[in-house]
């Protein structure tokens, strides 16, 4: 079992979670991912590691309110038990020998893009790092970006923080400006990664991405996340989640990420209807 020490409400459908887990904690590295269940009647649901203290022995997993199984884990509180939380996953991202880097984090993946940032920081790397939200009250972890990065710029799609535009406009504005990034790291929506890929294939840059499809057992048997990245099928779970974007067969990646919505609508909606005392009877 593994307790909830700490809980958080990032905005509306976001919240921030540590995780009680000294064995996990104790090997993680940015870029890898947990699997938890919260019950034994619960789904497997991949999170990519935001943050970990191998002192204290917890993992910081952010989620957003998308399906069933968050919105059961969104009700839960500190002090409440997850059963499973298997740990770290996936191959940790490789960060060093880079001298300036373009960390990107669009909406949720800036949760993911923050242990990429505070790991190149560490590391000695000038990191500029750029998020982006719809409007100014989806953001998230302003502060602890702005304490990893030599730059900071966070943009909203409706102005609202004073700073209007997409992230790609941003990476472009700095890159005419005449910053000659080593990388850049692109991590969030699919339909992001691959505009940034697309930009950034232009100048030359090395870009990694952050993929993460239908996912089941974490460990390459099922196949669920497969995804093809330069004309070879991949498995997101053992080979990544970090792929080159130039790379990466986003059309592919975006159809099989629409597969289970339908499903996932169905589940979700039932849940609802069970707590308002609803039935189908």
């Amino acid at each position: 079992m593994y307790k909830i020490v700490k809980k958080e409400v990032l905005n509306p459908s976001v919240v921030l979670m540590d995780i009680e887990a000294p064995y996990v904690a104790r090997k993680a590295e940015p870029g890898q991912f947990i699997i938890f269940r919260i019950d034994d009647a619960g789904e497997r649901i991949p999170l990519t590691i935001a943050d970990f203290d191998r002192e204290k022995g917890t993992v910081t997993i952010i989620f957003q309110i998308v399906g069933k199984t968050t919105r059961v884990l969104s009700e839960m509180n500190e002090g409440d038990f997850l059963l499973d939380f298997v740990g770290p996953l996936g191959v940790a991202s490789h960060l060093e020998g880079y001298k300036k880097v373009a960390v990107i984090g669009g909406g949720l993946g800036t949760a993911i893009a923050y242990p990429q940032a505070k790991k190149l920081h560490a590391l000695g790397a000038e990191v500029h790092s750029i998020t982006g939200f719809r409007n100014k009250d989806l953001i998230i972890l302003e502060k602890e970006m702005q304490a990893v990065s030599d730059k900071l710029i966070v943009a909203t799609d409706d102005g609202s923080n004073g700073n209007k535009g997409f992230v790609t406009n941003v990476l472009k504005q700095l890159i005419e400006e005449g910053n000659k990034y080593d990388l850049v790291i692109a991590i969030g929506p699919l339909v992001m990664m691959r505009a940034v890929s697309n930009m950034t294939r232009e100048y030359g840059i090395k870009t990694l991405v952050s993929m993460n499809p239908v996912m089941i057992d974490g460990t390459g048997m099922c196949g669920g996340c497969r995804l093809t990245v330069g004309g070879k099928t991949k498995f997101a779970c053992v080979d990544g989640p970090d792929f080159d974007g130039h790379e990466v067969d986003f059309d592919e990646a975006m159809r099989r990420q629409g597969m289970y919505k339908k499903h996932e609508s169905e589940s979700t909606e039932l849940h609802a209807c069970r707590l308002g005392g609803v039935t189908n009877a």
